[in-house]
């Protein structure tokens, strides 16, 4: 596995520990204290930059392995969606591909996006188009199509788990919920748009239980990771200030709104499936 470290991999770990499965995290230097800390871990590998490793690298890594997570991507809030360093993360998951087919593994579940979609489309499922319109989204893109129409010819089994708006445990502190519960549980004033946007959001445990269910099953394709309940922004803002009985503090249309930020994006969740089961 890879990003065990991160967001989602810890969630994902967690319930893949649960079911008794040994795992292999491949982490960056520095994050071995990190990652000792995490129960189910039964071997480290640690590399000064995954996505700069060789598929001859990643095929020793691999040796003995039967499915791979990888979880691992540059995420940096603020930065993210535009950054080169989404090109370094697509030529690396390319290399961990390749070393894996020398390697003999079984299976891969890669982690996608809903920014991979076209976001004209009201209610994404995985039969929607696709239309990334930042590199982050184009790299996501061009990682499934590359993988889902080679890894089956070597052969190996590919399950593409697109993610939407997640939130929960262990989430950066500059993301809308942290932000939120900071500024209320401290009294302060919280500066929001309008939220007037149409969000599918899930929280994180949930989506690593999700995962971690497609890793040890069979299902294959891309894969919505979604709850495909349509909530606005205000409303989920309201929910959390209700908590601490502080709506008062919500300043909706402090900030402006994002002009290229998507009004709705709602997606529906699983994969073909659910997609031939509504169709």
């Amino acid at each position: 596995m890879t990003g065990a470290t991160g967001f989602v991999g810890r969630q994902i770990m967690r319930f893949l520990n649960e079911q008794g499965v040994d795992i292999i995290a491949v982490v960056r230097e520095g994050k071995e204290t990190e990652i000792q800390a995490l129960s189910g871990v039964c071997r480290i590998i640690v590399t000064s930059d995954l996505f700069a490793e060789s598929s001859e690298w990643w095929s020793n890594a691999c040796f003995d392995v039967d499915t791979i997570i990888h979880s691992a991507w540059y995420a940096e809030p603020g930065k993210y969606l535009q950054s080169s360093l989404n090109l370094d993360c697509l030529i690396g998951t390319l290399s961990l591909a390749r070393g894996a087919a020398q390697a003999g593994v079984r299976r891969i579940v890669g982690i996608g996006t809903c920014f991979e979609y076209d976001f004209g489309v009201n209610v994404l499922s995985v039969a929607s188009p696709l239309r990334p319109l930042t590199p982050y989204g184009s790299a996501k893109a061009a990682a499934f199509m590359m993988l889902s129409q080679w890894l089956p010819i070597q052969p190996i089994e590919f399950a593409w788990c697109r993610l939407f708006y997640l939130y929960g445990e262990g989430e950066n502190e500059r993301r809308l919920v942290p932000y939120l519960r900071a500024h209320l549980a401290a009294g302060e004033i919280a500066e929001l748009t309008s939220g007037r946007q149409v969000r599918d959001f899930m929280d994180v445990s949930d989506a690593g239980r999700l995962i971690a269910e497609i890793a040890l099953g069979s299902q294959k394709g891309p894969i919505n990771i979604c709850s495909g309940i349509p909530v606005t922004v205000r409303e989920l803002a309201e929910k959390i200030a209700d908590e601490y009985g502080r709506r008062d503090l919500l300043k909706f249309g402090a900030r402006p709104d994002n002009l290229v930020d998507p009004p709705c994006v709602i997606g529906l969740p699983g994969g073909e499936k659910s997609v031939n089961a509504n169709t």
